[in-house]
């Protein structure tokens, strides 16, 4: 669950948090002569198996360092900050919620990846540059949701919520626990399903419900599934999560003991992408071909909980029964996100400090 406690991460905190080192060293910036160098820099929740990497430069020549801070808000400040002079040659982790900000900060170089198929499906809405390169290339996939105890409802012979409206109902009173908005991804991700759910006038109302309600606030992911679920010995069987999640508490007999609610959901899309003034771009565009290639997909689920881009790509035996993506996820325009972020934070912020 690794990745999970990573995306629970401080959003607002981070993006102020600009000076910290990242890994990796300061002589592995790509300087000197060693042209067959390619500097990876990332978030820290990137897995990559020392056999792939291995696969990686044996196939292209190149070395591969990785350098890695923050969640994506704080590795898309962070690149923003150092524009003119690149931390690296390419980048992976910038999400469709920053896409945008990336974008129009110029900090990404063109280029034309050739996309596995249904990857062109995760594309960023308005990424797409003359000569029909993009500036950031989908690599993986997933979907924030809430997530149910099956077996605290089974015992407790109440019908389970299907719906984020059935969250506001008396039934579910004091049994929603939640990562806040402006203290984690995931719960930046959930305001903005619900933003997309009853609009950018009509989710205020939903929230002070929801509030009204019971509705439990935690700093992070971590401290809301693994201290405050039922699942985890707390006392809330409703829980914000993944689609991926109950492909993790699995019973011992063939089933899980936790469900997500589908209809939930906000798709979150990661990206890859060669920086603009990159000392090595033949080496970033290695890298980000190979993150489209059908081994290196395939590890994603077990490597950092996500779904792959490839429509082709296997996936293990659990997440094909268990980790269940929905069919229609709640969406959000990234220019919009971009444009209307910071107020749509500092206005959950006042509804949630009454």
């Amino acid at each position: 669950m690794r990745r999970m406690r990573v995306w629970g991460a401080v959003v607002v905190a981070a993006l102020a948090t600009t000076s910290c080192s990242l890994v990796g060293g300061d002589d592995d910036s790509g300087d000197g002569d060693d042209s067959k160098k390619v500097v990876l820099v990332t978030h820290e929740s990137f897995v990559m198996s020392k056999e792939l990497q291995q696969q990686f430069e044996e196939e292209t020549g190149y070395d591969l360092v990785v350098k890695a801070s923050g969640d994506a808000g704080a590795l898309t400040n962070k690149l923003v900050l150092t524009k003119d002079d690149p931390l690296g040659d390419a980048v992976f982790g910038i999400d469709n919620t920053f896409g945008s900000r990336a974008i129009d900060e110029g900090i990404l170089a063109p280029y034309a990846a050739k996309l596995p198929d249904g990857a062109q499906d995760y594309a960023l809405a308005g990424d797409t540059q003359p000569g029909g390169g993009h500036d950031l290339t989908p690599v993986d996939t997933g979907n924030v949701c809430v997530n149910v105890d099956d077996a605290w409802f089974a015992d407790h012979g109440i019908p389970e919520p299907t719906s984020l409206d059935d969250l506001t109902k008396p039934a579910y009173q004091d049994l929603f626990v939640t990562p806040g908005a402006t203290t984690s991804s995931p719960g930046l991700a959930f305001l903005l399903a619900t933003i997309a759910a009853y609009g950018p006038d009509g989710w205020q109302d939903y929230w002070t419900k929801l509030l009204a309600n019971g509705a439990e606030l935690t700093q992070g992911w971590s401290d809301a599934y693994e201290v405050d679920f039922t699942f985890s010995g707390g006392d809330r069987p409703i829980v914000l999560s993944y689609d991926s999640s109950p492909a993790f508490t699995l019973d011992g007999n063939g089933g899980t003991t936790t469900s997500a609610l589908l209809d939930t959901c906000f798709r979150q899309v990661e990206y890859a992408g060669v920086l603009a003034g990159a000392k090595n771009p033949d080496g970033a565009e290695a890298l980000v071909d190979f993150m489209l290639s059908k081994q290196f997909q395939e590890a994603l689920p077990e490597a950092m909980y996500v779904f792959p881009v490839d429509a082709s790509a296997a996936l293990p035996d659990d997440w094909a029964t268990f980790a269940k993506q929905p069919e229609h996820a709640f969406t959000v325009d990234p220019a919009q996100i971009a444009e209307h972020r910071d107020d749509w934070l500092e206005q959950w912020s006042d509804i949630t400090s009454r």
